[in-house]
């Protein structure tokens, strides 16, 4: 049996990927935060902080102790972010970074090794369909998962004489708890951006709400590229438009593009 460690599994997106792998026979760990919330998960939770390097270390080497090998890591823990560029808090946007880009490098490094020397391996990168577009009072977000895209493919270059397959999966919207937990960073009523963010942010909230996907469609493509032998360097899961959006981007004249977005956002 293969075994999965997954950053962030105690809700949303990392517990349908946990619950689901459990059921189809893989040893299965994921992170949270607190597992004594959580006593009732089908797989195992370990008490691990992205954010804290101790832990990140202190969690491979328990899951190494336990299991002998680490088979596919799938960085999942994140969290969002909105608020207009200028008015963003620094702090905020150093926390977000450090969860969305610099967590999950520093896990990559610590299972490296192993994978290695195992001479095998699989890394999902949980990205965004976001990470593909510079949306307005997102921009924060979107960077942070772009560079995470980024790195996956520099990434797959430098291990592949490993045997160590990278691929990433890049989400649109689902219904997770990722709103409850997202930082808005901004609440100057009195700034130039106040009234166009405050809409944005609005039906942003709202779209989630009413149009989000089950996140089960993730933990199905995650199990088949589990058992693809030559896995994609991207693949992109969501609406129709979400995923033609990044089409349209490609083919279409930057400013036409930028167009096609104010309008959407209702800039």
């Amino acid at each position: 049996m293969k075994v999965v460690l997954i950053t962030g599994g105690s809700s949303g997106i990392g517990k349908s990927i946990g619950d689901f792998l459990t059921q189809h026979n893989f040893i299965v760990y994921g992170t949270t935060r607190d597992p004594s919330k959580y006593l009732d998960s089908k797989f195992n939770l370990i008490k691990s902080d992205i954010n804290k390097r101790n832990d990140i270390v202190s969690l491979i080497n328990y899951v190494i102790e336990k299991e002998n090998r680490i088979d596919v890591l799938i960085n999942n823990a994140g969290i969002g972010f909105t608020g207009p560029i200028e008015d963003s808090n620094l702090d905020d946007i150093e926390k977000l970074f450090n969860t969305n880009f610099f967590g999950p490098i520093h896990i990559i490094k610590c299972v490296l090794p192993h994978m290695r020397f195992q001479k095998s391996g699989l890394i999902i990168n949980i990205t965004s369909i976001a990470g593909y577009i510079g949306l307005p009072y997102r921009g924060i977000y979107s960077s942070s998962k772009s560079a995470l895209e980024v790195l996956t493919e520099a990434l797959r270059m430098e291990v592949k004489d490993f045997n160590i397959k990278v691929t990433n999966i890049a989400p649109g919207d689902f219904k997770t708890s990722i709103v409850n937990r997202r930082i808005d960073s901004f609440d100057n009523k009195e700034s130039v951006y106040f009234e166009k963010y405050y809409r944005t942010w609005k039906d942003m909230n709202s779209h989630v709400e009413k149009s989000g996907s089950d996140p089960i469609i993730v933990s199905k493509l995650v199990y088949k590229i589990i058992n693809t032998p030559n896995p994609k360097i991207h693949y992109k899961v969501g609406t129709f438009f979400q995923k033609f959006s990044i089409i349209l981007k490609r083919i279409l004249p930057d400013l036409i593009f930028e167009k096609i977005l104010i309008k959407y956002s209702k800039l």
